[in-house]
C-alpha cells in the first residue's frame, strides 16, 4: 500500500482496538467482493462472415489489488435476433487479458485491428497490425520521432483512413535536445547515453505540461503512418504552440489531395489544467495529411511544405471538439462547449453545430448552423441540453442524418438521437425508468448499452426499433444480453436486493440572489436506503460530488454500494450548478460557491429528515475535490449537525490553491462568478486574497466539532495536498479528532485500486465509529 498516517490517532499507535481491528476484517472482506467486480469499458461490432448476428469484442477492466493497477481484459461473443423477438448470445468461455496495450482501434472494414504499445522507458512506441489469424505488421518508431502516443480519452486520436493504409494518430512530440556536462563543465559535441557515466545531461528549459494527469507529458502533436511503408510524418503546417487531439480523415474524393480534421488548442501564454475542463479554447482545422513515397524526397518535402496551410473550420465560435463527418460526407458536425469558455465555467451546456464540408480542392469556413442550441431552462422533464463527454467514432444509424450518444438527463444518463439536419432530439432509452444507460456501440441501426442504478450491477442492453404505424416516430425496444455471471455477484445481488433507491426533488429555499426561473426551479438528491428496516433510519452518509460543475449519476457505483451494504442510507446530491439541469440552474452557482450549494446541501438534509427517512442525531458527509470543499464548509456552518466527515483532496482555501494549483483561474470564477475572469491575476491582491477567505472553508475552521478524516494525495495538481494538510493541523490545534491519510503517489482522484481500497474501507470503519 503507498498510504501513510499522519496525526494517527491513540490507539493506532499501541496497536487497533478491537473494534477497529474486527471493522478492517470484515469490511476489507466485503469491498473486496465489490471491487474485483469487471467494468465494461468500450465494445467494437463486426460483422460475421455468414451474415447471422455480429462479433463483439468487450473491453473490460478489473482491479489488481497486489499489483496496484488495473488489468484489461477482452471477452468476445456473438449476438444475434431470433425468430421469437428474442436474442441468441454465445460467448467465449474466458476473457484473456491483454498486456501492455495502449490502445486498440479497428479498422473501418473491420479486417485489421490496431493495437499501439507505449513504453514506459525510452524505447520505441510499437504498432502492430492484426489480421484475422495473426499479426500481419509490427512497427517500431524511435522516441527521435515521437514519444508515446496519447490514450487519455480528450487529446487521443487514431483515425484510419478510408483506404485503410494510412493512419492519423496523436503522440508527444519529441524530446528537445538538453546541454550535457562533465567534469571538466560543458561538453561540446553533446553525444553522452544514459550508459555514460562520463557526462551527464543538463535538466533543460522547463516545458510546461496540461496539469493534472499529464504531468511530465509532452506537448501532442499529430503524426501519420503509412502502414505499408512503416514511414511516419509529422503533419507540417501547424504552429509550434499549438496543442492537438481527436483527428479524424476527411471525407476523400478521387484525384483530391487528403485532409485531416481536428481539434486544435492555443498555448501562447500558459497552459491551464485540461483534465475535467471543457472551458478551453479550442476550435476544428483542417490540414492536407502528408504526402508518403516508397522514399522521402527532396521534391516530396517540398511539397509538404507547399501544401501545408491551416484552415480554421470553425471559425466565429470560441470551441469545437469531437468532429464527426456525416457518411455521405457533406456536413461536419461537431460539438461546442462555447458556453464554458465564455463563462468561465469548467464545464457548462454543450451544443451541437454542423458546417457544410467542400469535398474537392481546399476546403475553406462555411456558414455554422446551430443544429442544437443550449438550453437555458428545460420544462419539467424535457430535454435539459447536451452534456457529453465522449463520442462513438461512427455514431450514425443507417439514415446517415441521425446521431446516437450518451448525455446527462437530470440525476440519470441517457442515450438521445439528434437528427442532424432537422435538430430533432428524442431520448431513446425508457423515460420511465431512472437507471442510467451508457452507450456502447451500435450494431447497425441496433445499439448496445449498458445499464445500471445504485442497487443494479450493469446490465447489457441491445436496442432495437419499431416504428409505430400512425406516426413517424421510432419506439426503442430494449432486450437483456445476457452474460456469465460469477458468484461474486451473486453474493453482491444479494446484498443489493435488500435496497430500494429513489431520485427526490427538493425545493429551493427562498433566495433573493436568484431571480433566473431555472435557478428557482427544485434541484435532485439520489437517496439510497435499505427496504426491510421501515421503522428505524440507518445512519445516512450524504455524498457530495466535486466540480462543482459535475454530476452524481444512477449509475451502479461499486463504493456506494458498498457503504449502502454495510448500513447506511445514502443522500446523493445534485445541488445547483450540477449538470443536466440546464444552463440557468448551473450558472446560478459561480460566485455563490461555500453559500448556495451549502445551503441547497442542508435543505436536502432536512427534507429527508421531515420525511422521516434520516436520524438526525447520525448524519455523516463525504465528498472529493469541490465536494471535499462543501464537506469542510459544512462541518464549520453547521457543527452540531455531522457525527462524522470524510474529506477526500478537499478545497480548503482557494488563496493558498490560487497560487498552486494547475487551475488558479477556477477559483476566481467560482468564488467571484463571470467578474473572475477579468480578476484573474497570477498575483492575487490583498483584497482578493481576503475574499478567497471569506469564500473557504478554513475561515469557518474554529467552530468545526465534527471528527475528520482526511484522504489526501501527494501528487495532486488539481488541489495540492497543502490544502487538506492546512485544515487537519487547524483542526488538531484545536483538539477536534483527525486522521489523515496520504497517498504518495496518487494524483486528484485518489483511483488506483490500492488507494480506492484503503480509502472505503477507512470510510467505512470511521463512519461505523462515530455512528455506534
Amino acid at each position: 500500500m503507498d498510504g501513510c498516517n499522519v496525526f494517527p490517532e491513540k490507539e493506532v499507535g499501541a496497536g487497533l482496538d478491537a473494534f477497529v481491528e474486527e471493522q478492517y476484517a470484515s469490511l476489507s472482506k466485503l469491498y473486496k467482493e465489490f471491487t474485483s467486480m469487471s467494468t465494461i469499458d468500450k465494445a467494437w461490432t463486426f460483422k460475421s462472415s455468414n451474415g447471422q448476428g455480429c462479433h463483439t469484442m468487450f473491453s473490460l477492466s478489473q482491479p489488481n489489488l497486489l499489483a496496484n493497477k488495473k488489468k484489461k481484459l477482452m471477452l468476445s461473443s456473438v449476438i444475434s435476433e431470433d425468430s421469437g423477438g428474442g436474442l441468441d448470445v454465445s460467448w467465449a468461455p474466458f476473457p484473456v487479458e491483454v498486456t501492455g496495450a495502449s490502445l486498440m482501434a479497428p479498422s473501418p472494414s473491420g479486417s485489421k485491428l490496431l493495437v499501439v504499445r507505449n513504453p514506459d522507458d525510452d524505447s520505441p512506441t510499437k504498432f502492430e497490425i492484426w489480421g484475422s489469424l495473426q499479426l500481419e505488421k509490427e512497427i517500431h518508431i524511435p522516441q527521435s520521432m515521437h514519444g508515446c502516443v496519447y490514450a487519455d480519452g480528450w487529446f487521443e486520436g487514431i483515425s484510419w483512413s478510408s483506404d485503410e493504409t494510412h493512419i492519423a494518430y496523436v503522440a508527444e512530440k519529441p524530446t528537445l535536445s538538453r546541454t550535457t556536462f562533465n567534469d571538466m563543465g560543458y561538453k561540446k559535441d553533446g553525444s553522452s547515453t544514459d550508459k555514460d557515466f562520463s557526462s551527464w545531461k543538463g535538466q533543460g528549459d522547463w516545458e510546461e505540461d496540461w496539469g493534472e494527469s499529464y504531468s511530465g507529458k509532452r506537448q501532442p502533436a499529430l503524426f501519420v503512418i503509412n502502414i505499408r511503408s512503416g514511414n511516419v510524418r509529422a503533419v507540417d503546417g501547424i504552429e509550434k504552440s499549438m496543442s492537438v487531439g481527436q483527428v479524424v480523415w476527411a471525407p476523400t474524393t478521387k484525384g483530391v489531395h487528403q485532409y485531416l480534421v481536428f481539434v486544435g488548442w492555443p498555448s501562447d501564454y500558459r497552459k491551464l489544467g485540461m483534465k475535467y475542463c471543457t472551458n478551453r479554447p479550442c476550435a476544428l482545422y483542417a490540414v492536407r495529411a502528408p504526402l508518403f513515397g516508397s522514399a522521402t524526397s527532396e521534391l516530396e518535402t517540398r511539397e509538404n511544405a507547399e501544401d501545408a496551410s491551416l484552415i480554421n473550420m470553425s471559425q466565429g465560435i470560441s470551441s469545437g471538439f469531437f468532429p464527426r463527418f456525416t457518411p455521405d460526407g457533406k456536413f461536419l458536425v461537431f460539438l461546442s462547449a462555447k458556453s464554458a469558455v465564455d463563462s468561465g465555467a469548467h464545464n457548462a451546456t454543450n451544443s451541437l453545430h454542423r458546417t457544410e464540408w467542400k469535398s474537392e480542392g481546399q476546403p475553406s469556413p462555411a456558414k455554422i448552423v446551430n443544429v442544437v442550441p443550449v438550453v437555458m431552462c428545460p420544462e419539467d422533464g424535457c430535454f435539459p441540453g447536451i452534456y457529453g463527454f465522449d463520442m462513438l467514432t461512427m455514431p450514425w444509424l443507417s439514415d446517415g442524418s441521425t446521431m446516437i450518444l450518451s448525455s446527462i438527463w437530470g440525476s440519470t444518463e441517457v442515450i438521445i438521437s439528434i437528427n442532424v439536419l432537422s435538430g430533432k432530439v428524442s431520448r431513446i432509452t425508457p423515460s420511465d425508468s431512472n437507471h442510467s444507460w451508457s452507450l456502447l456501440t451500435l450494431v447497425g441501426n441496433n445499439i448496445l448499452a449498458v445499464c445500471s442504478s445504485p442497487i443494479n450491477i450493469p446490465q447489457i442492453k441491445y436496442g432495437t426499433t419499431l416504428t409505430k404505424e400512425e406516426s413517424e416516430d421510432v419506439v426503442w425496444r430494449w432486450l437483456d444480453v445476457s452474460r456469465p455471471i460469477s458468484k461474486c455477484q451473486e453474493e453482491e445481488n444479494l446484498l443489493l436486493s435488500a435496497l430500494q433507491y429513489d431520485i427526490l426533488k427538493i425545493p429551493v429555499k427562498s433566495d433573493p440572489e436568484n431571480h433566473t426561473k431555472g435557478a428557482c426551479k427544485p434541484f435532485e438528491a439520489i437517496f439510497v436506503s435499505s427496504k426491510t428496516k421501515q421503522d428505524v433510519c440507518d445512519p445516512l452518509v450524504v455524498i457530495l460530488h466535486g466540480g462543482p460543475q459535475d454530476v452524481s449519476l444512477t449509475s451502479f457505483s461499486k463504493s456506494s454500494a458498498f457503504l449502502a451494504s454495510i448500513g447506511f442510507s445514502l443522500l446523493i446530491v445534485n445541488y445547483r450548478g450540477s449538470l443536466g439541469f440546464g444552463e440557468e440552474a448551473l450558472q446560478s452557482l459561480p460566485g455563490k460557491v461555500g453559500s448556495q450549494d451549502v445551503n441547497d446541501v442542508l435543505t436536502a438534509i432536512d427534507h429527508v429528515i421531515n420525511m422521516g427517512l434520516a436520524d438526525p442525531s447520525k448524519i455523516t458527509v463525504v465528498g472529493l475535490s469541490h465536494g471535499g470543499f462543501l464537506a469542510c464548509h459544512l462541518i464549520g456552518q453547521a457543527p452540531d449537525k455531522f457525527t462524522a466527515a470524510v474529506a477526500r483532496n478537499p478545497v480548503c482555501n482557494l488563496g493558498l490553491m490560487a497560487g498552486t494549483s494547475d487551475i488558479p483561474d477556477w477559483c476566481f470564477v467560482e468564488a467571484f462568478g463571470n467578474e473572475g475572469i477579468s480578476n484573474y491575476t497570477e498575483a492575487p491582491s490583498p483584497e482578493l486574497l481576503s475574499l478567497f477567505h471569506e469564500k473557504s472553508p478554513i475561515s469557518h475552521v474554529q467552530k468545526v466539532k465534527t471528527p475528520t478524516l482526511f484522504l489526501l494525495s501527494a501528487k495532486d495538481l488539481r488541489v495540492p495536498i497543502t490544502n487538506g494538510l492546512q485544515f487537519a493541523r487547524a483542526l488538531k490545534e484545536n483538539e477536534v479528532p483527525v486522521k489523515v491519510i496520504i497517498f504518495l503517489e496518487d494524483i486528484h482522484p485518489i483511483n488506483r485500486p490500492q488507494s480506492d481500497f484503503e480509502s472505503f474501507v477507512n470510510i467505512g470503519i470511521w463512519f461505523k465509529k462515530y455512528c455506534k
